[in-house]
């Protein structure tokens, strides 16, 4: 594991909260937003309305901008994100989780909580130099996110949906015989 669980998780939620604002959006209901709460497992303020979810619709892109900067264009976003956050770095212990941190109180909107989170994580990733465990589905028609986690960095598609999609592709072009999907 490259990474500690409070950044690895905050890495896939910022992936999947990344994603879903690609076609088709996988965002659209307060329902949708809780099932990412309780997936992900944050803390704290939860309002369940329509306000959040636009608060955390709204943050998607830059999560993805983030998400697919080069190292030195990252730096200026976390450091961005975190100033705008006022962040103010803590320790922190909930749940089954021993002591990790958390930047911003549990009483802020998830939508900036969800920002700092990531950047927090993506401050790992920079000083580790593992951007490369970030990058676009190998899928030529997707754009989705890639969190590459495994210890042989092979991970090349965002989604079982891409990669079943180019392993059908690559085996009709085997059958036929041209050699190439």
């Amino acid at each position: 594991m490259p990474f500690t669980h409070d950044t690895e998780a905050a890495l896939q939620a910022a992936v999947v909260l990344a994603n879903s604002g690609l076609e088709p959006d996988t965002l659209t209901t307060v329902e949708d937003l809780d099932a990412f709460f309780t997936g992900f497992e944050y803390t704290g303020r939860h309002d369940l309305d329509a306000v959040e979810l636009d608060g955390v619709r709204a943050v998607r892109p830059a999560l993805y901008e983030l998400l697919t900067a080069d190292r030195d264009t990252a730096v200026s976003i976390v450091n961005r994100m975190l100033a705008d956050a006022g962040a103010v770095p803590q320790l922190v212990r909930h749940g089954e989780w021993d002591w990790h941190l958390h930047a911003v109180g549990p009483d802020r909107d998830l939508a900036t909580r969800i920002v700092v989170e990531t950047a927090m994580a993506m401050i790992d990733v920079i000083r580790a130099d593992e951007l490369t465990r970030l990058g676009i589905c190998a899928d030529e028609t997707c754009q989705g996110i890639v969190l590459d986690l495994s210890r042989n960095r092979s991970k090349r598609f965002c989604s079982t949906t891409c990669g079943n999609r180019n392993a059908v592709a690559a085996y009709r072009a085997r059958q036929s015989g041209t050699g190439s999907p």
